[in-house]
């Protein structure tokens, strides 16, 4: 297989504090990536440095083996990387025929983009049916549900025809149906697109990943199966040590600088 994507020794330093410290890792084309680790570990901060949202301090990211250090963040778009957040960043007073048609337009010509649409095209048709709401086209989209939002965002990534998908806690919020519908949407889309997926959700990780990379204190500390993840002591450790500083009333920081409370290891792990 080709790696779509390579990180070589990435540094990313904040004042001196390493948020990222010499990470390298690869991902290949059409693969279905996992990452996971305690609060703090780097996950966002490596999304932000592919999409050039956070410079790299040292070292180097290529996509398709073109480096991306320096590349403004709409033109990471144009060459193929989509990237979704926590919290869906959909137009809620649109439908989801808007949402799709204005995602859509950002690769179309001027003169196609000031003709007037004369019905669904199929590349907005075949989206909808993918992330499930053909019937909800002409619903609004604050009137989904979270899940419903969420797969929205998803159609309006791939509706601009990306090589590469990443996507930031996706079922966060979910309900157990609406978790497993994105699980099933994302092994679909695996293989045409590469997709990168930040998760708290071990149970979803459990039945829907294929390899897991697992960072801690800016480094990678394991990538491999979820079995191999699970039963590695030192993946172990880091869960424990989370979990005994929750027992203790210890709270950890998040990436974002908020106060979140650590994991218990048996939710994480088991």
């Amino acid at each position: 297989m080709t790696a779509e994507l390579e990180l070589r020794d990435v540094v990313v330093s904040f004042n001196g504090f390493r948020a990222t410290d010499g990470v390298s890792m690869s991902i290949e084309q059409g693969e279905l990536r996992f990452l996971i680790g305690p609060n703090g570990a780097g996950k966002t901060t490596l999304i932000d440095v592919i999409t050039g949202l956070t410079p790299v301090t040292e070292g180097d990211v290529l996509f398709r083996g073109e480096s991306l250090v320096g590349v403004p963040s709409h033109k990471i778009v144009q060459k193929g990387i989509g990237r979704s957040f926590q919290t869906p960043t959909v137009f809620q007073a649109l439908t989801v025929l808007d949402n799709l048609d204005l995602a859509a337009s950002f690769k179309m010509s001027t003169l196609k983009l000031f003709r007037k649409r004369r019905g669904i095209s199929a590349a907005v048709a075949d989206t909808m049916e993918q992330i499930g709401l053909t019937d909800s086209a002409h619903r609004v989209a604050g009137a989904l549900s979270h899940g419903q939002k969420q797969w929205l965002e998803i159609g309006m990534l791939l509706v601009q025809q990306p090589r590469m998908i990443l996507l930031d806690e996706p079922v966060a919020g979910m309900s157990p149906q609406e978790r497993a519908a994105t699980g099933e949407l994302l092994q679909r889309l695996a293989g045409d697109h590469t997709i990168v997926v930040i998760e708290h959700d071990m149970a979803f990780l459990r039945s829907y990943a294929e390899k897991v990379t697992v960072l801690h204190e800016g480094k990678i500390l394991l990538e491999g199966t979820v079995d191999q993840v699970q039963g590695n002591p030192l993946v172990q450790e880091v869960y424990l040590g989370r979990a005994r500083d929750a027992r203790s009333g210890h709270v950890a920081s998040t990436e974002s600088g908020e106060a979140a409370q650590a994991p218990d290891a048996q939710e994480v792990l088991s």
